[in-house]
C-alpha cells in the first residue's frame, strides 16, 4: 500500500511540474511580445552564452569527429568502403550527432548556470526588490535568456559540425591520404537540404528547451543556499531528459514528411 502511495505521489508531482512549466512556457510567449523590449539584455545574454561556449562546443566536435572516423574506419576498410567515410560521417553529424552532443554540452553548461544565477537572485530576494521598484523581472531575466539559448543554439550547433568535420578530416587526410578539397567536396555532395534543414529546425527548439528549464528551476528556487543547488543540478538533468524528447518528436515529424 506504501509503494503504490510513492508511485502515485510520484507521478502526481510529475504531472504538477509539467503543468508548471507548460505554464511558464505560456507567459514567455505572452511576455515576449509585449514591449518594451530589453534588446540591450538580449544581447548581454547572448555574448554571455553563445561566445562563451564556442572553446567548449569546439573541442567537444573536434573529438567527435576524430573518435567517429578512427572508430569507423577499421569496419569500412573489411568491407572495402573506405571511400564512403566523407558521406557517412557527414551524414551522422550533421542530421544527429551534432545536434545532439552540442546541446548536451549546452544543456550542461547553461542549463545549470541559469538556474544557479536566478535561483541566487530568489534566494537573495533581488526579485522580490525588481517586482516592488516596479520592474518586471520575469521580462528582464526569463525572457531575455530564453530568447538568447533559442537565438544562440542553432549557431553553436552548425559551429561544432564544421569542427567535427575538420577532426574527421584530419584522420582522414593523415591515414587515408584525402586532401581538404576532396573530402569536403565529397561531405557536402552527400549533404541535401532534407538532412540541414530538420537539424537546423530542432537546434532551435534544444535552444528554446535549455532556456526554459534552466530559468524556471531558477526563478521557483527554493529558500535557501541548498535550494540554489538543487536548482543547478536539477535544471541540466530535466534540460537533458527533455532534450532527448525534443529529439524523438522531430525525427518522427521528420520521418512522416519523408513518407508522404
Amino acid at each position: 500500500m506504501n509503494n503504490a502511495s510513492t508511485k502515485f505521489k510520484g507521478l502526481k508531482q510529475f504531472f504538477i511540474e509539467v503543468g508548471d512549466l507548460s505554464y511558464f512556457a505560456g507567459r514567455f510567449f505572452k511576455e515576449a511580445l509585449k514591449p518594451p523590449f530589453e534588446f540591450k539584455e538580449l544581447l548581454r545574454q547572448c555574448y554571455q552564452m553563445g561566445n562563451r561556449s564556442l572553446v567548449l562546443v569546439g573541442v567537444t566536435g573536434f573529438i567527435i569527429g576524430l573518435v567517429l572516423t578512427l572508430q569507423s574506419r577499421p569496419t569500412l576498410i573489411q568491407f572495402g568502403a573506405v571511400s564512403w567515410m566523407p558521406n557517412m560521417v557527414g551524414i551522422s553529424i550533421v542530421r544527429e550527432i551534432g545536434p545532439v552532443i552540442t546541446a548536451l554540452i549546452c544543456a550542461g553548461r547553461i542549463a545549470s548556470g541559469i538556474g544557479a544565477e536566478l535561483g541566487s537572485m530568489r534566494v537573495t530576494e533581488q526579485i522580490d526588490a525588481m517586482e516592488v521598484s516596479g520592474t518586471n523581472p520575469f521580462k528582464y531575466l526569463v525572457v531575455t535568456r530564453i530568447m538568447a539559448t533559442t537565438l544562440m543554439l542553432p549557431i553553436l550547433v552548425i559551429f561544432g559540425d564544421l569542427v567535427a568535420l575538420y577532426g574527421s578530416a584530419l584522420v582522414e587526410n593523415f591515414k587515408g591520404n584525402v586532401s581538404f578539397l576532396l573530402y569536403f567536396n565529397t561531405v557536402f555532395d552527400a549533404l541535401a537540404f532534407g538532412d540541414l534543414i530538420p537539424a537546423t529546425v530542432k537546434s532551435f527548439f534544444f535552444g528554446f528547451a535549455i532556456g526554459l528549464v534552466g530559468c524556471y528551476k531558477g526563478y521557483y528556487c527554493k529558500k535557501g543556499t541548498a535550494g540554489v543547488g538543487i536548482a543547478a543540478n536539477t535544471a541540466v538533468v530535466t534540460a537533458s531528459l527533455l532534450l532527448f524528447f525534443v529529439d524523438f518528436i522531430a525525427v518522427f515529424v521528420t520521418d512522416i514528411f519523408y513518407d508522404l
